[in-house]
């Protein structure tokens, strides 16, 4: 893995220096655009408005619209808006992480001591996990500032990027159903239902992107030459409205399949 931002982490007057690496990778296959006519590759580029010339990457900069003219913003400029922030993650509390609506979370990320900060690394771990809170705290990368959450998890640090308050939208336009439309009988047959989907033991390794490996074969069945027939699906519509009775019938359908 190759480390995406290098800074510290601002733990009161203690700095543990760090490495923030992904902790995700794509599952979906790699798909190239084509041209529908010779199978060409298609190619992006980024092109001057003015003249319709290629620009090269060390000749593009950056620019803000003011007063209807650009200010160019340079890398150093990003930095002068907070030199801190650009290599710090700047601890501002620490909450119960149940308090973080899942809404929130947008990417995970491994952090890894950098050289000499190994202990300090392994302090705020252990306080993390011995307090059961997480820290809340931001910091700059990529001309963005970050708002994120820092937590234990078994021998390492993870920082999960968080969104904004303001990047999450009201639901005040939706129509959502009164509470009272539900009946008690009803929500005590939906939890008689959870609870038997509920496994003894739960294993998230158990789910898998299917579908990727589904369109694989098709993809290794076309450059075989092979013909391949679309599977049939059919929604099936229940024939009766009646909650309860769909409940029932859910919960005798798992009982005869187990």
């Amino acid at each position: 893995m190759r480390a995406i931002w290098t800074g510290a982490i601002g733990f009161g007057l203690v700095n543990i220096p760090i490495r923030i690496f992904s902790a995700t990778q794509s599952s979906t296959l790699d798909l190239d655009m084509l041209d529908k006519k010779d199978h060409a590759n298609i190619r992006f580029q980024r092109v001057n408005e003015s003249t319709g010339r290629k620009v090269e990457w060390g000749d593009i900069v950056k620019g803000y619209k003011y007063d209807g003219d650009y200010v160019i913003v340079t890398d150093e400029d990003f930095e002068k808006a907070s030199p801190e922030k650009s290599k710090m993650i700047g601890i501002n509390e620490f909450v119960k992480e149940e308090q973080i609506s899942s809404l929130y979370y947008e990417s995970p990320y491994y952090l890894e001591p950098s050289k000499g900060g190994e202990k300090a690394y392994a302090l705020l771990r252990d306080a993390l996990k011995q307090s059961g809170k997480v820290a809340l705290g931001s910091y700059v990368m990529r001309t963005k500032e970050n708002f994120c959450m820092l937590k234990a998890q078994d021998d390492m640090l993870v920082l999960m990027k968080l969104r904004f308050p303001e990047e999450i939208r009201k639901p005040d336009e939706l129509q959502l159903p009164a509470k009272a439309e539900v009946k008690a009988a009803e929500i005590k047959m939906a939890i008689a239902l959870i609870n038997q989907l509920t496994p003894k033991k739960f294993n998230i390794y158990k789910y898998k992107d299917t579908y990727t490996e589904a369109l694989m074969k098709v993809i290794e069945a076309k450059a075989k030459g092979k013909k391949i027939t679309q599977p049939k699906f059919k929604m099936v519509h229940n024939k009766t409205k009646d909650l309860m009775a769909q409940l029932k019938e859910s919960i005798e359908t798992r009982k005869r399949a187990s």
